[in-house]
């Protein structure tokens, strides 16, 4: 009754306010068409091809001795801290639910993935944070180092929590057959095996994707634009109003506020987040796997709170 209540009022508060709700969405869709397909759409049609051939094995292959010690990752989880780091929300999301679902890693490791390996690109706060934003160049390499050795640090921590107090391994274990034999990692052939129906195939999940990932984000857009025109301005709901879509909500926060000492923090404590409309785009991609949103919530809300506290820090003293 509660959610029908909400979803009524939702539906008058548009017809009163038709041009906001236009306004709104027209923001999201052109955010969606300009941004976002040409930055995702690409990689998400590469990472699927990869996870469909051994392409995902070969660069597993690279990276899973170093990545192995670091994270403590299993052979095809490697692939999807490289995935998640790079490639910004919700990818990281989609390639730990296509492993999990092929049963290339555990329902456990894929929740420890998802906790850190889900977040926005470095071109994402190189360019539209730190040089569009903030507008200095000289930010750059800490906001990055903020924000990853965040996420790398809460890892650990994990990792830490998960020995001493569940007394599991350091090191998650193996999933597929493919590995069960000793340095069978290394030593067993690879076959590459691809045509255009495999192509297809991708391009056609990657379309899905991305219009799942298009109408959260006109959904959260209309949600903003419609809270913008409520008279209230406290610090609380400019927090949640920004809260609710990154990219917007950085604008937001950069609009209204001017003391780098607040305005830093809360820029990087937001992109580490990702907003609310990431969490909604990241529960569509683990949607069927088993996979918590509630751990992933409170994961990126301690993140977030984490990266805020170091970059007041850096900002004061450094």
């Amino acid at each position: 009754m509660l959610l029908a209540l909400i979803l009524l009022s939702l539906f008058f508060t548009m017809l009163l306010f038709p041009e906001t709700v236009f306004q709104g969405a027209c923001d999201g869709l052109l955010l969606w068409y300009q941004i976002l397909i040409p930055t995702l759409f690409p990689y998400l049609i590469v990472t699927g091809l990869l996870l469909k051939t051994d392409g995902a094995a070969v660069v597993s292959r690279l990276l899973f001795r170093p990545f192995h010690l670091l994270f403590g990752t299993s052979f095809y989880g490697s692939f999807a801290v490289l995935s998640g780091f790079l490639c910004g929300y919700p990818m990281g999301a989609k390639i730990i639910a296509d492993l999990l679902l092929q049963g290339k890693i555990s329902l456990e490791e894929a929740s420890y993935l998802l906790s850190f390996c889900n977040n926005a690109s470095p071109s994402f706060i190189i360019t539209f944070l730190v040089l569009n934003t903030i507008h200095q160049k000289a930010f750059c390499i800490p906001a990055l180092l903020l924000l990853f050795g965040t996420m790398i640090l809460l890892s650990f921590l994990q990792r830490i929590l998960r020995h001493f107090i569940k007394n599991k391994d350091w090191i998650f274990p193996e999933m597929s057959e493919v590995f069960t034999q000793e340095n069978s990692i290394f030593s067993k052939p690879l076959t590459h095996k691809t045509n255009f129906s495999v192509l297809e195939s991708c391009i056609l999940n990657s379309s899905e994707t991305l219009v799942k990932v298009g109408g959260y984000l006109m959904i959260f857009s209309v949600l903003l634009a419609l809270l913008e025109l409520l008279p209230i301005r406290s610090p609380g709901f400019l927090l949640l109003k920004s809260s609710l879509e990154m990219t917007n909500g950085i604008l937001l926060l950069s609009q209204s506020l001017s003391n780098p000492q607040v305005l830093y923090p809360l820029l990087l404590a937001l992109t580490s987040f990702g907003g609310w409309c990431s969490v909604a785009q990241t529960q569509s991609m683990i949607a069927g796997t088993g996979l918590k949103l509630s751990s992933y919530i409170i994961q990126k809300l301690t993140a977030a709170l984490a990266v805020s506290l170091l970059t007041f820090l850096y900002l004061k003293f450094l």
